[in-house]
């Protein structure tokens, strides 16, 4: 059976595999509190993998009926206190420790399963009812851990996670296309005569970019906002994630917005400097 520090361990394995912008983000955490970051993306990710793993040879019926189970199995673990996966138990063990409302849990496989059934988004608030569960959501799951100061910190946490998932929507154009799906609202592809499909740098499609990036970026200043509302060493967690997701739009406007011939990236050197630059007193 596996143990509570594997559980973690293999929670942590999945974060620095596959989200290393947040990894390095929680270096700047107290150690204490990491392995519970580790944990809730550990969810997250084994969620994400069962929707949209480009390797998977599982029908859709089959993802979806993964996702389920998935799901279920959570609440029932949370239900009796404890769980027997080698994810999934962690994953309770934080919640119950910080008392994360289990609603929002809910409300993100409830946007997990929206992309079995959505394509597109025709505007941004249809993009916004999909990202309050798939990424609004994720910064209420952080505050407990957090420890805010105010309750107003609240809305802008929120605003964090839209920032962060509109940053990554507009760098995995292509990937997402290879899925199938467009997150890029239809109507500010008609405003500005964008077409992703033809996967084109085309002057359309970038000043549809430039409006999007400005957009992300009101986002970033909302949450800028609530940083001030966190003890100083969740704060300078939070700084250095929004300093180094924010960087993602930085690339993509130093690729002339071309988001199709390769995918951009914030280099390593760039977030360890600014996890080095946070950890300075």
């Amino acid at each position: 059976m596996v143990t509570l520090e594997q559980s973690y361990a293999r929670c942590k394995q999945l974060n620095r595999r596959y989200g290393t912008t947040y990894y390095w983000s929680t270096h700047l955490l107290p150690v204490v509190k990491r392995h519970h970051v580790h944990a809730l993306y550990g969810f997250c990710r084994y969620a994400d993998d069962i929707v949209d793993d480009l390797g998977s040879t599982a029908s859709p019926a089959e993802r979806q009926a993964a996702l389920t189970d998935f799901g279920d199995r959570f609440f029932v673990d949370l239900e009796r206190g404890t769980s027997d996966d080698d994810v999934l138990k962690a994953v309770v063990h934080t919640v119950k420790a910080f008392d994360i409302d289990p609603d929002c849990f809910r409300r993100f496989l409830r946007s997990m399963a929206m992309d079995f059934t959505s394509e597109t988004y025709e505007t941004f608030e249809d993009l916004l009812d999909y990202m309050d569960g798939s990424a609004a959501v994720i910064g209420e799951m952080m505050l407990p851990i957090l420890e805010p100061t105010s309750p107003d910190a609240y809305g802008h946490a929120r605003d964090l996670g839209v920032a962060f998932q509109l940053s990554n929507f507009w760098r995995d154009v292509n990937e997402d296309l290879d899925r199938g799906r467009v997150y890029v609202p239809q109507e500010d592809l008609r405003k500005f005569g964008a077409d992703p499909w033809l996967r084109r740098n085309t002057p359309e499609w970038r000043e549809l970019m430039a409006f999007e990036i400005a957009r992300t970026r009101r986002y970033y200043e909302s949450a800028d906002l609530g940083i001030p509302m966190l003890p100083p060493t969740s704060a300078r967690c939070i700084r250095g994630a929004r300093m180094l997701y924010s960087g993602i739009l930085t690339e993509i406007e130093k690729a002339d917005c071309d988001v199709f011939t390769s995918r951009v990236r914030v280099p390593t050197w760039k977030k360890l400097a600014v996890a080095f630059r946070m950890l300075r007193p």
